[in-house]
């Protein structure tokens, strides 16, 4: 079956599904493989659980007329999705960066849609398969799209920018993310600036952060629009307020490293000519989730900053900044290791180790086998299980408590042992 074909036949409901657990009715469902699993075998339940067809590459599982062979399903599955995007006539801002990407994806998408009817990626699904679906979830009644754009090697970002082919472009920063795949921070650069290259080789249109040197240079000649200089940063304590064109909006969003994330969502929002008056409430409105800087208050009255969906240097650094800058003098910083570093990884742990004495924490506990490497003077525990043992025989009272590392620490866990 060719694409056009496969397009007549999604283009009736506008529905895929690769998750044979979560098959909609009328949908086409995409048998992925992955390393631990084989999609192809799950063909005939989707159907019985409402596919329209499913898509296969393996002949045997091609049992009925409404399971369609294909020579590589996930290739089908990018090639749907840009014929798709070549029928869209929308506007697409495609965003990427090595922090802070699905904040303010969700930032962006908060304020467009009290104007619009948007589409944006769901979580943080923003890889070669998260992209696809992205846009194939947009439908006629969409007027702009949304999607976050994710990497870990080079060429990835330019692969994905030829899939989605946006109008307009952000990167939040370029930060020590990755580097196991990248190489360097310079590699991260290079990499995250291939959005860069897509929207000025397309003479398509770039958000800028012109406090950032590196943004500022990597744009020249493109067709720039710089974030709003009329928005102002007051305070961190711990939401983030701003003000702009006096107006006072405060956020739910903790850390000053939010600041820029919230300039881009108000100038992007003024672009597709939002009002001020829907900016502020959507902005205002905006409650963090997915154990992204979210404040839990527990029963015997302790804060905890939950930042635990993932960490990498940059991110880990400025989460510290904003941590120690609390007005508190109860604080307990929970660490866990950071992952992807490659070469790199003791040197940036060792430097996390020393920037917290730097700050004057006293009190932190670092997790896991590679802060466990480091020269430090404070609590170190090899694993989860060992900071589980010592959590159940410990209270916490009046603290302000941090928790911040890397996805694969799963350190919301530490939940269930504050109260």
């Amino acid at each position: 079956m060719n694409i056009e074909t496969l397009y007549n036949i999604y283009s009736q409901h506008y529905l895929v599904d690769t998750d044979s657990r979560k098959i909609r009715k009328n949908t086409i469902y995409f048998a992925l493989k992955g390393e631990h699993f084989n999609g192809n075998v799950f063909a005939e339940e989707a159907l019985s659980k409402g596919a329209l067809y499913s898509i296969v590459d393996e002949k045997k599982y091609v049992t009925t007329n409404t399971i369609i062979l294909v020579e590589n399903v996930l290739e089908t599955l990018q090639h749907l999705a840009k014929y798709h995007r070549k029928k869209l006539s929308i506007p697409i801002i495609g965003l990427t960066g090595s922090n802070g990407k699905t904040t303010t994806k969700e930032l962006i998408n908060a304020v467009l849609e009290t104007q619009y009817k948007t589409t944006a990626t769901l979580g943080n699904l923003n890889n070669h398969i998260g992209v696809p679906l992205t846009l194939l979830s947009m439908t006629p009644k969409t007027e702009i799209g949304i999607v976050e754009m994710g990497a870990n090697h080079p060429k990835e970002i330019e692969f994905l920018c030829a899939i989605a082919t946006p109008d307009f472009g952000y990167i939040t920063n370029f930060g020590k993310a990755h580097l196991e795949g990248f190489g360097s921070i310079e590699g991260v650069i290079e990499a995250k600036s291939e959005l860069y290259d897509y929207i000025k080789n397309n003479d398509k249109t770039v958000f800028v952060n012109t406090n950032n040197a590196i943004q500022v240079e990597k744009t020249t000649n493109s067709n720039a629009i710089p974030l709003s200089n009329s928005i102002q940063f007051i305070a961190a304590d711990p939401f983030v307020m701003i003000q702009f064109e006096n107006k006072i909006i405060q956020t739910n969003l903790i850390g000053t490293y939010n600041f820029s994330n919230i300039s881009a969502a108000i100038t992007i929002g003024h672009h597709f000519k939002i009002t001020n008056a829907h900016i502020k409430k959507a902005l205002e409105n905006y409650q963090p989730t997915n154990n992204r800087s979210q404040i839990i208050t527990t029963k015997k009255k302790n804060t905890i900053v939950l930042d635990a969906y993932n960490a990498n240097p940059t991110s880990m650094k400025a989460a510290l900044d904003n941590f120690s800058a609390l007005k508190s003098d109860n604080k307990i910083a929970i660490l866990g290791d950071m992952f992807e570093l490659g070469k790199e990884s003791l040197q940036e742990h060792q430097f996390i180790n020393d920037y917290c004495t730097e700050l004057g924490l006293k009190d932190v506990i670092l997790v896991g086998s590679l802060f466990n490497k480091t020269t430090t003077q404070f609590t170190t525990f090899q694993s989860f299980d060992l900071l589980q043992n010592y959590l159940e025989n410990k209270t916490f009272q009046n603290q302000h408590i941090l928790i911040k590392g890397s996805r694969g620490m799963a350190l919301e866990r530490i939940l269930d042992f504050i109260n």
